[in-house]
């Protein structure tokens, strides 16, 4: 059977003769998915204004849902389908074959029925020939919850597939084989029980025994952690066998293994290798590139010279650069060809970043490579500061991979010279309307406008095939007068689309009026802009307006309910404002966040039209749309700071107006607070400069300092000094006396996160001043408390304890729990420290009591942790041990690379003084190899250190010397002479 015509295991698509059929984003995607996945039956109307509106549908309901089938009824007549009314709703009539969840099936029957019949491997074929028409997330991009039910059980139903052809593969003898694609699908699905066998039977009959009783601990862990659970009796069951060396788990394979066991570079058979450090040597796999374009036509000629440009093997990494003017398809042609080489090509994943070139602040090389680096694993913790470092471990990380990455709107030669990787098995694509030849190696691919037919053929997939071909001179003259630019052509077939009562020709004449009434442009924009300005006076005033006011929201896409903050429409209905600029290809659709809700952007040279068109509205209406948008940014993160931090504490707030979003938008958003931060941070930092340009110093300084525990959580400190030193400048220029001590704070803040300690005493010093001269107990307190930890890591026990009473008693003045919690850890710790053992353990119990009120896991860990240490100086090593392992067990939760490393080294400690040498050393290697991947090279050494000596406890002398030399050599290279006695003289006395 050939390729499917219906498409719903990954986006939504309909092909007809092996042409993409587009059906527009919005109602018809869901009216259409809502069909094809009850294929067969008839759908009710009331089922589909469900699915379209979820529990608030407008009047117009029924009304709109007949409209869509009645579009959807012409677009799928080429592809031979028809869509049947009956008294309660719709059928679609198609043969399920022709739906890919319905050609899945029949595989899967056909596998079990070879399966029954003893024919092992051909069932394997057929269970792995099913899962490969799964191309995503079942449809991805659909917005409808009421769907994402049936969607979540075809995923289901992949993952069966997969497990199934894993037991029908591993009984004919691939273990070995299956070890690394097991381990990924564990890794996405870590509470499956059945998977986690599956991949401890494969690591057993592989010789690695000690990894499989490992991969049991870990998912025992997990299910205690997340469910509450212990693992069900089939797999413990299982590892009972493993730890017998039960031989009825043994397989004689049919061929030689495939892939030798090779022991680690420590000498190390892997059986004291763990999570989370294993987890991160596995390499990430991102997926960055935006969704393929619906209605995309022809270019071959150019995707063949991509492809071949980025699969010639050779030297070199192969460069393609697109080049060409505005509106002619260089970014769709870019993302199209990705999708096209896909992972059978680069199967290590796909990086893209929209570089902003034609904007007038294009994109900083350091922040793409940093948002690179994370995407391949590196925590924002352990990036390094210059961007040539960030550089060179960019291009360590892509040398042994095979990575495509895909630069949009590149400014320069010099913007693209750091994204390049060094490795021939990587691709790059660039895009730019400048030719970059300066760029090594580059293979300059000239894009120009569509011939003729393919223009035509653009018109029938968007209008059909019947209203083309009844006009064939009006087409002729339509397509030349938008100089078969494929941006215009979607624009004017978006507006005949909404108009089937225009004819072609009319909309020639219209266009050919239009174009006299306009400036005179750059030759090359004029059709473009004339297409554009047809549509545009066409829609509604508030279509229009808001067209306008979408050009301030500066991020890479936007949620829907900036349309109400910039309109100021607070109901409901707000978040489908921007769905008339999406029918009319104004604005587009770039795919759904990950609590399903559809993400907005502009084509770039539709955002230059709207610009022009922004200057037209009132500066009094943009002016208040800016402090509404920049106000409904500041009301978003304050809400995820206080679920994260389970309330309003250690915020330092200003007066400034929040706009309220509608409650389901926040309940919606903020499902998982901390993911939305990460996901919106481009958004929230292009609001605090949209408010630095607009002059709003109290929102400017107020949405910069709520963003300051995200970035300290995160380590994003490039994105923390650039948005407070920006809100700062204008602070000061305004002389706004609460903001310049709040942005003070938190520059004092980041440099002690960044270790410059004499840098960040100066800014707490000055926000300290500033504070008391404006009465402010919390701020004063905030200050005190951070000036402590600067004394205690200068030895200034007694300066530390002082400043910790004065951060005490404002604490209590303004009731906040978390500042008391955070205050009795320091004096606590510096009172054990300094030996009064006692009295510090009574501050850290105080302290463990205000965590938990507050219920910030991190706080907690971090409090268990010096709760743990202090157990392990009064010699109680047991209650250490337990106090030290939950703190760890938080602090995995948290994604905390720096807290791990901190907790392992701990845990490896307390494990050699129990005389546990084994796992001393197990825990040991785990924490070096965590600092060693967030860049941790201090640390690194420290745990060197600490594993020399266990090794030395086991007789492993020589591995002993090697890591104490490595130790030494790195403090040196540090400059911390004083600290190298350490390593060299435990070396000197403990190694013959």
């Amino acid at each position: 059977m050939g390729e499917p015509t219906f498409r719903v295991l990954g986006p939504l698509q309909v092909r007809s003769h092996e042409a993409r059929v587009p059906i527009p984003p919005g109602r018809q995607q869901v009216v259409l998915s809502a069909l094809l996945l009850e294929v067969g039956k008839v759908v009710s109307t009331d089922y589909l204004i469900d699915a379209i509106w979820d529990e608030d549908p407008p009047d117009t309901a029924r009304t709109q849902v007949q409209i869509c089938v009645s579009k959807l009824r012409k677009r799928l007549a080429p592809a031979g389908v028809d869509l049947l009314t009956r008294v309660s709703g719709y059928i679609i009539e198609v043969d399920p074959g022709r739906i890919d969840a319905g050609h899945a099936e029949r595989l899967s029957g056909r596998a079990h029925a070879a399966r029954r019949d003893g024919d092992t491997e051909r069932a394997s074929a057929l269970c792995r020939e099913a899962t490969r028409l799964w191309s995503g997330p079942v449809l991805s991009g659909v917005p409808s919850r009421l769907l994402a039910t049936k969607a979540a059980r075809l995923e289901e139903k992949r993952v069966n597939l997969v497990e199934t052809y894993l037991d029908l593969d591993l009984g004919l003898g691939r273990h070995q084989e299956l070890v690394g694609e097991i381990s990924e699908l564990v890794k996405e699905h870590p509470l499956r029980e059945r998977l986690r066998g599956q991949l401890m039977l494969a690591l057993f009959r592989s010789g690695r025994r000690a990894e499989a009783l490992e991969s049991y601990r870990r998912g025992r862990e997990l299910l205690l952690e997340e469910l509450g659970l212990d693992p069900g009796e089939e797999l413990r069951a299982l590892e009972h066998a493993i730890l017998n060396d039960d031989s009825s788990l043994r397989l004689e394979p049919s061929a030689p293994p495939s892939f030798p066991s090779r022991a680690s570079p420590d000498g190390h058979d892997g059986a004291d290798r763990d999570e989370p450090a294993a987890a991160m040597r596995e390499r990430a796999r991102p997926s960055q590139l935006p969704a393929d374009s619906a209605d995309f036509v022809g270019r071959s000629e150019w995707i063949d010279a991509i492809e071949s440009t980025l699969t010639t093997t050779g030297p070199a990494v192969g460069v393609a650069l697109i080049v060409g003017q505005p509106g002619i398809g260089k970014s769709s042609l870019a993302v199209h060809a990705g999708h096209r080489l896909g992972a059978h090509r680069f199967p290590d994943g796909q990086l893209y970043c929209d570089l902003r070139g034609s904007r007038r602040e294009p994109a900083d090389t350091a922040e793409v490579l940093g948002r690179f680096l994370r995407a391949l694993g590196i925590p924002g913790q352990g990036l390094p500061e210059s961007t040539d470092e960030r550089a060179e471990l960019y291009r360590s990380l892509m040398s042994a991979r095979k990575v495509l990455v895909v630069l949009d709107d590149a400014a320069s030669e010099r913007q693209v010279a750091a994204l390049l990787p060094g490795s021939p098995g990587c691709g790059v694509i660039v895009t730019s309307r400048a030719r970059l030849t300066g760029i090594p190696g580059a293979r300059v691919i000239g894009l120009d406008v569509l011939g003729e037919d393919q223009a035509v053929d653009l018109l029938r997939r968007v209008l059909g095939p019947e209203r083309v071909d009844a006009e064939p001179a009006a087409v002729s003259a339509l397509v030349a007068s938008v100089g078969m630019l494929p941006l215009a052509l979607r624009i004017i077939a978006a507006r005949l689309g909404a108009r089937e009562h225009w004819s072609l020709a009319s909309m020639v004449d219209r266009l050919a009026d239009e174009r006299h009434r306009l400036d005179e442009l750059a030759h090359g924009e004029l059709t473009v802009r004339a297409s554009i300005s047809l549509t545009h006076d066409g829609l509604h005033e508030t279509s229009r307006r808001l067209l306008a006011l979408m050009t301030l929201a500066d991020g890479p896409h936007q949620p829907g309910w900036v349309a109400g903050a910039l309109l100021g429409d607070d109901g409901p209905s707000s978040l489908d404002l921007l769905e008339p600029l999406v029918d009319t290809q104004m604005m587009e659709v770039t795919g759904v966040d990950a609590q399903g809700e559809p993400r907005y952007r502009f084509h770039e040279v539709i955002r230059l039209f709207a610009k022009e068109r922004l200057a037209e509205v009132p500066a009094r209406v943009g002016a208040e749309a800016t402090a509404r948008l920049v106000g409904g940014w500041l009301m978003m993160v304050d809400e995820a700071n206080r679920r994260v931090q389970g309330g309003d504490y250690l915020f330092l707030h200003g007066s400034a107006p929040r706009w309220q979003l509608p409650p389901r938008a926040v309940s919606t958003a903020l499902a998982q607070p901390m993911a939305w931060l990460e996901g919106e941070q481009a958004n929230i930092t292009a609001a605090v400069d949209l408010a630095a340009e607009a002059g709003l110093d109290e929102l400017c300084w107020d949405l910069a300092g709520a963003l300051r525990p995200h970035f300290n959580r995160r380590g994003w400190l490039d994105q923390w000094e650039a948005t407070t030193e920006r809100a700062l400048a204008l602070a000061r220029e305004r002389k706004n006396q609460a903001g310049i001590a709040a942005l003070s704070f938190s520059l004092g803040s980041l440099n002690l996160d960044r270790r410059r300690y004499a840098e960040s005493g100066r800014w707490m010093t000055r926000a300290l001043v500033g504070f008391a001269e404006l009465g402010d107990e919390l701020g004063k307190a905030m200050c005190h408390r951070e000036l402590a930890q600067l004394a205690q890591l200068d030895g200034d026990d007694e300066g530390a304890l002082d400043f910790c009473a004065r951060a005490f008693r404002g604490f209590q003045l303004v009731e906040d729990t978390a500042g008391l919690g955070r205050t009795l850890l320091l004096s606590g710790h510096v009172h054990t420290r300094a030996g009064h053992v006692e009295r510090g353990m009574k501050e850290l119990d105080r302290a463990l009591r205000h965590m938990d009120e507050v219920g910030d896991p991190r706080d907690r860990a971090q409090v268990l942790r010096r709760i743990g240490q202090s157990h392990l100086q009064r010699g109680e090593h047991r209650e250490a041990l337990r106090r030290l392992t939950e703190a760890f067990d938080l602090v995995r939760g948290l994604g905390d690379p720096i807290g791990e490393g901190y907790l392992l080294h701990d845990l490896g400690q307390v494990h050699g003084l129990l005389g546990l040498h084994q796992q001393a050393c197990s825990f040991l290697r785990r924490s070096l190899a965590v600092r060693e991947q967030i860049l941790d090279r201090r640390g690194a050494a420290k745990s060197g250190v600490a594993l020399a000596r266990q090794l030395l406890e086991l007789g492993e002398q020589d591995q002993a010397a090697e890591l104490t030399q490595f130790s030494a050599r790195v403090l040196d290279e540090l400059r911390s002479e004083d600290r190298r006695a350490e390593p060299t003289d435990f070396l000197a006395s403990s190694c013959p």
